[in-house]
Parts: structure tokens; sequence; C-alpha cells
């Protein structure tokens, strides 16, 4: 190759550079992008799977009463008080703990299976849910026990229909002549919940 056809090369091959790295830059960042793009969608399918698993594993607040509810209350102390989770929780919390087991041993089957199924529920509502719901219990708390006991009936007559009919149900005039635009209020918001159709709303939330 001569010198002038050289030159000529080399000079095509100054020109066409920067054009060539100016085109690959583009697709180097849309490789980029689609990596990062992938990495994304895999923490969003862990996280997913992370948020399925914390659902299903054990050690939910129920588990617990529904596995020993049914021995003597003084075994069921024992119990308690030998459970590695238990020890690692301060006093306070332990004799609240007791006091409430306490509690529920003293009621009756049907009582105890009615909080059990109050606590699956509300173990598997999402963390919005339980944001709601804790409104709604705060709101409910707050209300004479007489309105407390007309809205956890309306409820319970909420509880066979589909959200369409507890709709209707609410803005129907019958609930309109006895119940206040705030606890209609209330009633409807509770009616969205999976709570809801259970055996009414409560003065606190069950525990987690």
């Amino acid at each position: 190759m001569g010198p002038g056809k050289l030159a000529s090369v080399l000079a095509a091959v100054l020109v066409l550079a920067p054009a060539f790295a100016q085109a690959q830059v583009p697709a180097w960042r849309a490789q980029q992008q689609q990596r990062q793009e992938r990495r994304q969608q895999r923490a969003q399918r862990q996280e997913r799977a992370g948020e399925h698993r914390a659902q299903n594993q054990p050690g939910h607040a129920g588990d617990w009463l529904r596995r020993f509810k049914d021995l003597p209350p003084d075994q069921q102390r024992r119990e308690l008080e030998n459970d590695p989770q238990f020890k690692k929780l301060p006093p306070p919390r332990q004799a609240q703990m007791l006091k409430r087991l306490q509690h529920f041993s003293s009621l009756p089957p049907q009582r105890q299976a009615q909080i059990l199924n109050r606590m699956e529920i509300w173990e598997h509502l999402t963390a919005d849910q339980k944001h709601q719901a804790r409104e709604i219990f705060q709101q409910f708390k707050q209300l004479p026990p007489d309105r407390r006991k007309a809205l956890n009936r309306a409820i319970r007559s909420l509880r066979d229909l589909t959200p369409e009919q507890r709709e209707q149900r609410i803005n129907s005039g019958q609930f309109d002549s006895e119940f206040s635009p705030q606890e209609r209020s209330l009633l409807r918001r509770a009616s969205r919940l999976p709570l809801a159709p259970g055996d009414g709303l409560q003065a606190e939330p069950p525990e987690e």
C-alpha cells in the first residue's frame, strides 16, 4: 500500500471513528438500561416472594393460641412463659400478654373461635388495609356504646352481601335515617375491608 493510499485510509478512519463512537454510546446506554431494568424486576420478584413467605410462614399472633387453646389455663401459662419469643419481651409486655391469655382462657369456646377468626383475617390484611382499619377502630372507639352496638348490627347485616349491595344498603333511606353521616362513612369504609364481615368491629384492632 502506497503512502497516498495509506493516508486516505487513515483519514477515513479518523472521520468515521467519531460517528462510530457516537453510534455505540446509545447502544451501550440501552444495554445498561436493560440490565438495570432486569435487576429491578428481579428485586421486585424477590420482594413479592418474601411477602408471600411472610404471609404464609408460622408465627402469627393467632398460631400460638390455636396450638395451646385446649390446654388447662395453668399449662397454657407455663407454655407461654417457656416460649423463646416471650422470654425476649420486656417485663411489662410479658405481663400484658399473660393477662390477655388469662382473659382468653376464661371465654367460652364460641367466643374464642370468633377472636381467632378475627386475628386470622387481620394477619392477612395488607399494610394499607391495616392502616385504614386502625383509623376506623379509633373513630369507632370514640362513639357511645349504644352507637357502637348499632354499627355492629349493621355490619353483621352486610356480611353476606356483595360490595355493590353493601353500598346500596348504606346509601338507602333506612340507613340514612338510622345513622349519622359520620357513622355511614365508618360503615362504608369498614364494609370495604375483609375484616368487616366478621363479628363486628371492636374497640381495639387485634394483636399482631
